[in-house]
């Protein structure tokens, strides 16, 4: 057993009869009462996150975890077929385990977090940024911009991203994992 000083980014606790990952949590230690920790915690099985109040010292049930480096090979519209690196054994998931399934391209290689207890896979992670190439946008138009002007832009995957006017079709860009957001052109 955990308590509410454990909680860290990606911890998996079992809370509520399911699996939830930890995806943000804060602190909090008002002028008046007991100390608490927000958090908002995403469920492995089902995808749905709920915010949620732990007061301070509360016992929470950790789950243990290990992760394994997985390469990404297909999706074949209802799961997500993975192989891992080390013994190519090959796994499934469906889109909700993902943490951003449009960002992910054939042959990407992902963080799998893998339940000690019964081998079950719970949640895919994705590398911090990905980069990918544009192949649909407007052309921008010069001089029809104000402060940090973008277009949408459909990238490889099929994913649509802001980016700024200068991208154009053919151009890869480092996209943000997390947000799903343009991080930067890179030069070839």
């Amino acid at each position: 057993m955990a308590s509410t000083s454990d909680i860290r980014n990606g911890l998996c606790i079992r809370y509520n009869h399911d699996i939830f990952k930890i995806v943000e949590f804060l602190h909090v230690k008002p002028g008046k009462g007991p100390a608490f920790v927000r958090t908002k915690l995403k469920s492995v099985t089902t995808g749905k996150t709920i915010e949620n109040t732990f007061s301070a010292g509360h016992k929470i049930d950790e789950v243990r975890v290990e992760t394994h480096k997985f390469q990404f090979l297909y999706n074949d519209g209802e799961f997500y077929h993975f192989m891992n690196t080390e013994d190519y054994t090959q796994i499934r998931l469906i889109e909700s385990a993902l943490d951003s399934p449009q960002l992910m391209k054939e042959g990407e290689v992902v963080t799998v977090i893998i339940n000690t207890e019964d081998n079950a896979p719970l949640s895919v992670e994705m590398p911090p940024s990905v980069i990918l190439e544009v192949t649909h946008t407007e052309p921008g138009v010069k001089g029809n911009t104000a402060t940090n002007a973008t277009k949408p832009a459909t990238v490889e995957t099929g994913a649509e991203v802001n980016v700024p006017l200068f991208i154009n079709e053919g151009d890869k860009i480092k996209i943000e994992t997390e947000k799903g957001a343009y991080k930067e052109r890179i030069k070839e």
